[in-house]
């Protein structure tokens, strides 16, 4: 595992009010002394999916085991004004804050924290625009990429908009997200470099349009890479040049040699149409084991619609609408204050809002999923306050934290519990599991939830619900501070 380029300045990675905002704790609270609680969470679904899935964890570990400032960096905090009590701080800064995660692959819902965090109001505040950047732009990817996967129904997805990103870091952070999705290989690189990922490539147009013609640069290529030979064909006629000589190449070159052809590359034209016709071709050719790939701004939408009319794809490579999650480039996530420590009390702290979707919840929470003994399949997910614990409920009574009248006693279940140690005392405790592991598990909880949940359109609404006791103290807090009792 390589971490992100050191050329970053990635520790000096924050907006300016987080910097102002934490050089304003430590002027008024000496130092350290005031412990806060934050949750990173997000309030809407990308694409009006069903769940999203956490990415992004590994590198948030990177950033913040090496978290320092340079001088350059505190001078330009000091021409902002922030004083030179609080440049020193920096100057010696030592991570010291706690954070619970939920681990990376894990599908979840709108409102759940993703990371706890708790230390100094100075440095809890100001992790705050790294943090959000890092999950969400992998968590996104990530999403994006295991609805692609999804769509593609077992057939395999390369990752492959490396050339369309918006720069080196969400290329091969994105790339690691796609896999973390479910994705089979990226065409990056330096991606599948930095993050041990299978990588997967062919020919270019322009490799073709070098030679006198289209057999000739088979020809070549085909001597070049006899193991991993993949022709694309649609250059300038995909049945009526391409395909005849990708053909004629197989059985001139790679069968002589005692090699098998691995596929052929479709990238534009009417894919569905095309892939079936190469298929039949292929097969009377006696060369039904070659691999048939189709690119061309594929998304999950397409895909779909490919299959439903029958394409022989067995590979589909995905760039732009993958890297970029072009209907949803934005992953809404927030971080927000939940709780503060005074006099070894914690106290909830609540934002209210005009966008009722924007009201938090408070306190330091638990993440319970619960899952159906019988079926396996995720019945709900409930926060509770820190002192709850469900691990050894026989029953338990849910209800909707909206529409209350909404009850369901569950039973027969197992309550686990999603967040899990990640930062203490600012060194990261969490075992990191292999890459293709987190792959595996994600495609493993992403099947633990019902169908209905899956579907890209109008997806049945998972529940999220609290348990009494905090939904208790949440309206309280409402009522407290609606009659005219202050801010919480």
């Amino acid at each position: 595992m390589t971490t992100l380029p050191t050329s970053e300045k990635l520790s000096f990675m924050m907006d300016l009010y987080s910097a102002a905002a934490s050089a304003n704790f430590f002027a008024d609270t000496k130092q350290d002394e005031t412990v806060c609680w934050f949750d990173l969470s997000f309030r809407k679904l990308p694409e009006l999916g069903g769940f999203c899935i956490t990415a992004g964890l590994r590198q948030v570990a990177d950033i913040l085991e090496n978290l320092h400032f340079e001088e350059e960096e505190l001078r330009e905090l000091k021409n902002r004004g922030c004083p030179e009590s609080f440049l020193d701080y920096l100057r010696h800064f030592h991570f010291c804050c706690d954070i619970w995660a939920v681990p990376e692959g894990t599908p979840v819902f709108p409102g759940e924290p993703v990371l706890k965090v708790r230390g100094p109001a100075v440095q809890a505040q100001m992790i705050e625009t790294i943090l959000m950047q890092t999950i969400n732009h992998q968590s996104l990817i990530a999403t994006k990429a295991n609805r692609i996967v999804r769509a593609a129904q077992g057939r395999r997805v390369v990752e492959f908009g490396a050339r369309r990103a918006q720069g080196t870091t969400a290329a091969l952070s994105g790339a690691r997200a796609a896999y973390i999705g479910g994705c089979s290989a990226t065409t990056c690189a330096a991606g599948a470099l930095m993050h041990g990922i299978p990588t997967f490539g062919t020919m270019t147009h322009n490799y073709i349009q070098m030679f006198p013609n289209e057999y000739e640069a088979f020809t070549a290529y085909a001597k070049a890479f006899p193991d991993q030979c993949v022709l694309l064909i649609d250059t300038y006629s995909t049945l009526r040049s391409g395909l005849p000589n990708a053909i004629r190449v197989f059985n001139e070159v790679l069968l002589p040699m005692g090699k098998r052809p691995c596929g052929v590359r479709i990238d534009s034209g009417d894919l569905a149409y095309l892939s079936k016709k190469v298929r039949r071709e292929l097969n009377e050719a006696g060369f039904p084991d070659c691999d048939i790939i189709a690119s061309n701004s594929l998304d999950e939408h397409i895909i779909r619609e490919m299959i439903q009319h029958g394409a022989r794809v067995d590979t589909f490579m995905v760039g732009e609408k993958l890297i970029t999650s072009n209907e949803a480039p934005v992953f809404p996530g927030v971080y927000k204050l939940t709780a503060i420590e005074k006099d070894g009390e914690i106290l909830p702290i609540i934002r209210l809002a005009e966008n009722v979707e924007k009201i938090t919840t408070p306190c330091p929470k638990l993440l319970w999923r619960l899952f159906d003994m019988e079926t396996g399949k995720a019945i709900a997910d409930l926060m509770s306050t820190q002192d709850e614990d469900l691990s050894n409920c026989e029953s338990y009574l849910l209800f909707d934290p909206d529409y209350t009248w909404k009850r369901k006693e569950v039973r027969n279940f197992v309550a686990r519990q999603l967040l899990t140690p990640f930062f203490k005392d600012g060194k990261c405790i969490y075992k990191f599991p292999a890459l293709k592991d987190t792959r595996f598990y994600c495609a493993q909880q992403v099947d633990s939830l019902w169908e209905e949940v899956l579907r890209f359109e109008y997806p049945h609404n998972y529940y999220v619900d609290l348990s009494q006791k905090l939904w208790d103290i949440k309206n309280n807090l409402i009522r407290k501070i609606r009659n005219g009792g202050g801010e919480s």
